[in-house]
């Protein structure tokens, strides 16, 4: 817009104190209005300002690349919840940690005597009868007067088999005395997994409304998992279920044997140390690093995700890992104010949606008449600002871009509500007619308390 100043003679008629308004001279009125606002140092320098910022080198939005723009989150599909756990077995197999119950008439036990019978606290063992014989390292258990019995991967029923047969074999019991109830074995403590789970989200069962949440919450469990139940949905379950809106749609598992990881430090300080010569920094490797394995939770179409049975199955030492996305936030400024908020992790926030959330104005609300007022007092300005500046970081910090949103045009055109990504800066400014019409309406009820109409 190119605003053309009245001559010096026009300007001595419309300096304040010297309106002279013409018969019917509403125009007149109006015209010298706009004319004071024009000369009014106070307004000079807001049009410069304006003037500045508009040499801005911006791309228009609508003529973004497709490199420079978000993907919409509604691609995304969620990664099947049963995926998450083991297949349940259908005959559970014993192994090193399991505790026996274990009745041998005559040896572990009187004779003519009642078994000792065992109720478990959890409802999902039934009692068991014998005395308590845990199953070692070795997969084998230890009882009197014979070999120590491997029972690794058996079922009950055959462990039971196996212990009557090394005592038949052994000589020390006689088929023909042993009666259906003389050897009895039976499960009296299933045994468990002990994994760290380190949430830095408040789980599933919190769900913050503030859009400024996102902070760390830095909570970490020691879970026991039962065999058959060591998997990443039940250990998530365990500690506030699936990841809540502050975290990332993924899990992080690392495994307990996995060495390595002082070097893998070392070599990721030794690749930021490098001068990056072309401005974009190399891209760096998984920063999890070795035996970090990465479970997604939703995912794109064209990349699936591959993780086995065996990667979700936890072991004694495992560290599970749920990781804030305290970096996926935006930044305001100009007419907005300086704020940061948090993006959705779940859906997408167009720009407009972005400017609304941080409670600034959209479109107007009236003809513009609302903003003025002959008591005085700030009504807010009456034509809302239709210019927005986003800037852009692009990947493996290689700079960034500049983009112009026409937001009146937003409005209307899906092209200009472009969708906002983490580390986006939105700066909402007013342009110079905007500034010019906004000065001018509040300068009209000053020229009303003179009579100038």
């Amino acid at each position: 817009m190119i605003v053309s100043l009245p001559s010096r003679s026009l300007a001595r008629r419309l300096a304040p104190g010297r309106l002279i308004p013409r018969a019917g001279g509403r125009p007149a009125v109006l015209l010298a209005a706009l004319a004071a606002v024009v000369l009014a140092p106070g307004c000079q320098s807001m049009s410069l300002g304006s003037l500045g910022s508009a040499c801005i080198e911006a791309i228009p939005a609508r003529r973004l690349p497709p490199a420079a723009l978000a993907r919409s989150k509604d691609d995304l599909i969620e990664t099947s919840k049963a995926r998450l756990r083991q297949r349940p077995n259908e005959v559970y197999a014993l192994a090193a940690g399991d505790v026996l119950g274990v009745y041998i008439e005559g040896i572990l036990g009187e004779e003519d005597s009642v078994p000792p019978v065992n109720f478990p606290e959890d409802a999902s063992i039934p009692p068991s009868i014998g005395f308590p014989v845990p199953i070692r390292e070795d997969g084998t258990v230890s009882l009197p007067l014979i070999a120590p019995v491997p029972v690794m991967g058996m079922t009950l029923a055959e462990a039971e088999a196996k212990v009557r047969q090394a005592y038949i074999d052994d000589d020390i019991l006689k088929p023909e005395a042993l009666s259906d109830t003389g050897i009895i074995v039976t499960l009296q403590r299933q045994r468990e997994v002990r994994v760290l789970v380190i949430r830095e989200d408040a789980g599933g069962v919190q769900n913050p409304t503030d859009n400024d949440a996102g902070g760390k919450s830095g909570s970490g469990f020691l879970v026991d998992l039962k065999a058959g139940e060591n998997d990443l949905l039940t250990a998530l379950s365990a500690t506030g279920g699936l990841p809540g809106n502050e975290a990332l749609n993924e899990a992080i598992i690392f495994k307990g044997g996995e060495t390595g990881g002082a070097e893998f430090d070392a070599r990721i300080a030794a690749i930021r140390r490098q001068p990056v010569p072309c401005g974009c920094r190399p891209p760096l490797p998984d920063p999890y690093g070795p035996g970090a394995i990465r479970i997604p939770l939703r995912f794109y179409p064209e990349a699936p995700p591959t993780f086995m049975e065996e990667d979700i199955t936890l072991e004694a030492g495992d560290i599970v890992y749920i990781p804030a996305r305290d970096r996926e936030k935006y930044y305001t400024g100009g007419t907005l104010g300086g704020g940061e908020y948090l993006l959705p992790r779940d859906y997408d926030l167009n720009i407009l949606q972005a400017i609304a959330a941080a409670k600034g104005e959209l479109g107007a609300s009236g003809t513009g008449a609302g903003g003025i007022s002959v008591f005085g007092g700030n009504r807010g300005a009456a034509f809302p600002p239709s210019k927005a500046i986003v800037i852009r970081q692009l990947p493996n910090d290689c700079g960034e871009v500049v983009i112009r949103v026409d937001l009146a045009r937003a409005l209307t055109d899906p092209r200009e509500r472009i969708l906002i990504q983490p580390e986006d800066v939105i700066i909402v400014q007013y342009t110079t007619c905007e500034e010019v019409a906004n000065t001018a309406i509040s300068v009209l009820p000053a020229l009303l308390l003179r009579g100038a109409l």
